[in-house]
């Protein structure tokens, strides 16, 4: 498994291109509301990406027909805006999104409520969100890459929530999916040693019910396969030799 280690250049690159997708993430959650067809927001980012002269690398990759995923629901994933896609009072939605700049990627994902939601789905998102955080506590040069994995099922198991099994993080770079994945699940191995210099895109898709999911008509859209509701969050981080840097978050 080789894994990049990006230089100080690359580093700066990364955080330029992760900030500006941090910027645009705040554009898109101004605009969610009830009444909304998901597809404003994409077409939102992509006005956000020609007025900054970047690309989204979701589009187009391997096919995918939008700049960003918006997943409604029990869409854990790569959700499909569209005019027929409206949001409604009470629903939650995960926006991802990736740009380019100067060739290197950034990678980002947010889970919204929109309007007045429950509490269960309020928890879910906040939770998911913290699992996060938790499993970020790990990410130090010299700790193992799984260390991590351990660290989000540790926290969001007593949940009894579903982790999803079947998606995972991945290294980020010049590549939007790089080597290690990453998963958001206990391993039996540590994996590799964590050294300062990698990007990662730490990701926990986080199920109400159970973690098992299916892949829709599209080929795209992935759903919870008992019809929970599903949250998403992730960050692309920078191990360093002391607390990793969010580069998608400042």
């Amino acid at each position: 498994m080789a894994i990049s280690i990006k230089s100080p250049r690359e580093i700066e690159l990364m955080r330029i291109s992760n900030h500006m997708l941090c910027d645009m993430h705040r554009e898109l959650e101004k605009i969610i509301r009830p009444g909304l067809p998901t597809i404003e927001l994409d077409k939102l980012a992509e006005s956000y990406l020609k007025e900054h002269g970047v690309v989204s690398n979701f589009y187009n990759y391997e096919g995918f027909p939008a700049q960003i995923c918006v997943s409604v629901n029990d869409e854990v994933v790569h959700g499909i805006p569209s005019k027929e896609k409206v949001l409604h009072e009470g629903d939650i939605v995960s926006i991802d999104a990736g740009l380019i700049y100067k060739g290197y990627h950034s990678d980002a994902a947010r889970t919204y409520g929109v309007g007045t939601i429950s509490k269960e789905k309020q928890q879910l998102i906040d939770e998911t969100r913290n699992s996060f955080f938790e499993g970020i506590k790990m990410a130090r040069a010299g700790n193992r890459l799984f260390d991590i994995s351990n660290a989000i099922d540790a926290y969001i198991s007593k949940f009894g929530y579903g982790i999803v099994r079947d998606l995972v993080g991945h290294g980020v770079g010049t590549e939007l999916h790089e080597e290690p994945q990453i998963p958001n699940y206990k391993q039996e191995r540590r994996g590799p040693k964590l050294q300062a210099g990698m990007t990662l895109a730490i990701e926990p898709m986080i199920n109400l019910g159970r973690g098992d999911v299916v892949w829709e008509e599209d080929e795209w859209t992935v759903v919870s396969e008992d019809g929970s509701p599903s949250a998403h969050y992730e960050n692309t981080i920078l191990i360093t030799d002391g607390d990793p840097e969010i580069l998608s978050l400042y």
